[in-house]
């Protein structure tokens, strides 16, 4: 009869000796006295028996850079860093918009002058038609009322832009004029200037309504200050308030 005992085929293997092998009384350890470079070994590499796994780095490579730089120093962007954070724009042009507030969006602005005009029309128009007893067949009126209306609006808008640089719709719509060499509120020439190419512009007979609509719809194709016509007689410019 076999004394043999059966093999449990839940039973561990062995454990096998792990670890670098401890050096004997008197022996060195591998690779030479603390400190010492073992022999043929490059400075900076990992000694024998700790190199790390097959597909394995042991530091991960430093970013390129320029010589003399530090090696965590990406290239510039462009060849000439942040466009905005020194003032430049492009290939070394200054930045037209820096420092400057958002510019307004163009649909505020529009809305603002729609209020502006109820604003001054609702009165203007009330008042000099019960003067004239609503006659619009009569073309002197008609044309009155539009020369009145139009130096009206242009009193309104010089005093409001040069007092708080916006007007009440502007206020409305959180947006404002300002001189585009600081952004100051507009001094009374660049005031008047400006709100008499869109006021009085308009009353002229025959080309005075078309070039009225060229000049305020010359904000939509202009760059980079988005100023129509009266904006550029002016030397203003229309930004975002807040």
């Amino acid at each position: 009869m076999s004394t043999d005992q059966p093999e449990d085929p839940y039973a561990k293997p062995p454990r096998e000796p792990s670890g670098p092998a401890q050096p004997s009384a008197g022996q060195s350890p591998p690779g030479g006295l603390p400190g010492e470079q073992p022999p043929g070994q490059e400075p900076g590499q990992e000694p024998p028996g700790q190199q790390p796994p097959p597909g394995r780095q042991a530091y991960p490579p430093p970013y390129p850079s320029a010589p003399g730089g530090s090696p965590y120093d990406r290239p510039a962007y462009g060849g000439g860093g942040d466009p905005y954070a020194s003032g430049s724009y492009g290939m070394g042009e200054p930045d037209p918009l820096a420092g400057m507030p958002p510019l307004a969006n163009r649909g505020r602005r529009l809305a603002a002058r729609i209020v502006d005009a109820l604003v001054i029309g609702i009165p203007v128009y009330g008042l000099t038609g019960l003067i004239w007893n609503y006659d619009y067949n009569a073309t002197g009126a008609v044309f009155s009322q539009s020369v009145i209306y139009a130096v009206v609006y242009l009193a309104y808008q010089v005093f409001m832009l040069t007092r708080y640089g916006q007007s009440l719709g502007k206020k409305l719509l959180r947006v404002r004029v300002g001189m585009l060499a600081d952004g100051a509120k507009p001094t009374a020439p660049a005031a008047l200037k400006r709100e008499s190419v869109y006021s009085l512009v308009p009353i002229v007979p025959c080309c005075g309504e078309v070039f009225w609509v060229i000049e305020v719809l010359w904000c939509t194709w202009d760059k980079p200050y988005r100023q129509c016509l009266h904006d550029k007689a002016g030397q203003t410019v229309v930004v975002s308030v807040g």
